[in-house]
């Protein structure tokens, strides 16, 4: 699999540099709060037992294995296009219940209608094409199966000013700080504050064919966890 347009490679470098210290940055960017919000996004997600689930941009693995713990019997496939991410992804606990994969959310090498769910966490901020990644998701997953996102968020509301004053401060600092690498960090900060409203994602998968959508922000509304279901034809 190549990476061959330029935002793509500029991710890809980003997230093969920063792996070995993605878990603990996420722990600290979010006070902790990560690992529950991995959680409520395998919960959300309910795949039928014995089905097929797929975690997208698994990074090291958090969702895919909440995943496989909590459907013993649903057969759990996690991908990302970072071979670092999946090397440390198959290095924890319960890795072997999970069939890691390298692929490209934007080119998935699977059949229509594979998956009767889908998860990802912090996907969709870093790619080109946004609607062609989502419209991929939809093309995999079976009828009536659901979506469930992780995501960054832009804030809104009075504490708008606030709250971007202190990412701009505390990400890079904290990337300069934990991982010696302070320009990823200040690319994943600028990624989230431009990123898209969840009302506009809604907006996307509505006219892809999804429906029952919601969602709940989290963190002073600089995260949120989206979920959507695939209609039925």
């Amino acid at each position: 699999m190549t990476i061959d347009k330029s935002k793509g490679a500029e991710v890809h470098g980003i997230f093969e540099k920063i792996a070995g210290y993605y878990d603990r940055m996420n722990f600290l960017m979010t006070l902790g709060s990560h690992g529950r919000w991995c959680r409520e996004v395998a919960e959300r997600v309910a795949p039928p037992a014995g089905g097929q689930l797929l975690d997208i941009a698994t990074g090291t693995g958090v969702i895919a294995l909440e995943a496989a713990r909590r459907y013993p019997s649903v057969t759990v496939t996690g991908v990302d296009f970072s071979e670092e991410m999946l090397a440390r992804a198959q290095t924890k606990p319960g890795a072997q219940s999970v069939r890691w994969q390298r692929a490209d959310a934007a080119r998935l090498p699977f059949d229509d209608e594979t998956f009767d769910g889908i998860t990802e966490g912090y996907l969709l901020r870093n790619v080109e094409d946004l609607e062609g990644v989502l419209r991929e998701q939809h093309r995999v997953l079976e009828p009536g199966g659901r979506i469930v996102v992780l995501e960054t968020c832009p804030p809104s509301g009075p504490v708008k000013p606030i709250v971007e004053w202190g990412m701009r401060l505390v990400v890079p600092l904290l990337g300069q700080i934990v991982a010696r690498d302070r320009s990823s960090y200040t690319y994943l900060e600028s990624s989230t504050l431009a990123f898209a409203a969840p009302e506009r994602l809604a907006e996307i998968l509505r006219g892809l064919g999804f429906h029952d959508i919601g969602w709940s922000k989290k963190f002073l509304g600089t995260n949120v966890v989206l979920w959507a279901t695939k209609s039925r034809a």
